[in-house]
């Protein structure tokens, strides 16, 4: 017997000429689920195609998953949890954001190594007086879309959530504090008389340390894969996301999205409570 998949269509609303596409593939219509509309088939269809033709996120689950053994939520944080990436801001105050941010895009995309991209950068940041920091948090940093949905349904539902980032402490542990997070993550940036070194204190954080972060949890816990998942948007999330049980591409990428079992390039991160709900 063919197996059957879950196809969500992350919607509260599909028009009738929606319907009718997804109704010609696989000869039934999808069904309400309040947020999302579902429908269990054993069709294999083209995603990549289906999600153009609909213009909205559509993703699929193995009949088996269930969404309410999951108990570990990993999140990056820069253009995953929160919409800006942070050293490109910083970089800002001292009036190198393009070139920053330029290094920045070709880490994320996989083309430069992440520990010597972030070393270069911070390099450049040498100088800048912290308080330069509180302004990027207090004036830059907002949270995507969907995200106090998320973390609240998670909380909820007892999910450990998890922020991991290539990122700085400075910001992780203030989000920690103001949502409630579990654990988290980050590189912490060198200070000396009230001014960026220009380095990172300690080991930097980069794509394997996230992925040892969430095996250590699970194991931990004594959790399966299944019971896990992992969520971000560059190519230093690749080795995290494919630990998980269950992965999430967030506006990610290209890289990443060929690369996860899941993506959502038009939905707000609650998009990821349809998944845990299907």
């Amino acid at each position: 017997m063919d197996d059957i998949n879950k196809y969500i269509f992350h919607t509260k609303n599909l028009t009738d000429e929606q319907q009718y596409k997804i109704e010609t593939v696989f000869a039934i219509k999808a069904v309400p689920q309040g947020d999302f509309y579902l429908l269990k088939s054993s069709c294999d269809t083209n995603l990549s195609a289906m999600r153009e033709q609909l213009a909205c996120d559509v993703n699929v689950l193995n009949n088996h998953f269930d969404g309410s053994q999951v108990r570990l939520l990993v999140m990056d944080m820069d253009s995953t949890l929160i919409s800006i990436e942070c050293i490109d801001e910083i970089a800002d105050m001292l009036g190198i954001k393009a070139e920053v941010s330029a290094i920045t895009e070709a880490a994320m995309r996989g083309e430069l190594d992440f520990e010597l991209s972030l070393t270069k950068r911070v390099a450049l940041l040498k100088g800048l007086a912290i308080d330069q920091l509180q302004r990027v948090y207090d004036e830059r940093l907002r949270l995507n879309p969907g995200a106090e949905k998320l973390i609240s349904y998670s909380q909820q539902s007892n999910i450990k959530l998890v922020l991991v980032s290539g990122g700085f402490t400075f910001f992780t542990d203030k989000l920690k504090e103001k949502l409630g997070l579990d654990y988290t993550l980050a590189n912490t940036l060198g200070i000396e008389d009230g001014c960026l070194t220009g380095k990172v204190d300690g080991a930097i954080i980069g794509a394997q340390s996230k992925a040892d972060l969430l095996l250590k949890l699970s194991n931990e816990f004594n959790l399966e894969p299944h019971q896990v998942i992992a969520m971000g948007d560059g190519a230093n999330d690749l080795l995290m996301l494919k630990e998980a049980g269950l992965s999430v591409a967030y506006h990610a990428k290209p890289t990443v999205q060929a690369q996860t079992d899941n993506q959502l390039n038009y939905s707000g991160l609650d998009a990821v409570i349809d998944l845990l709900k299907a």
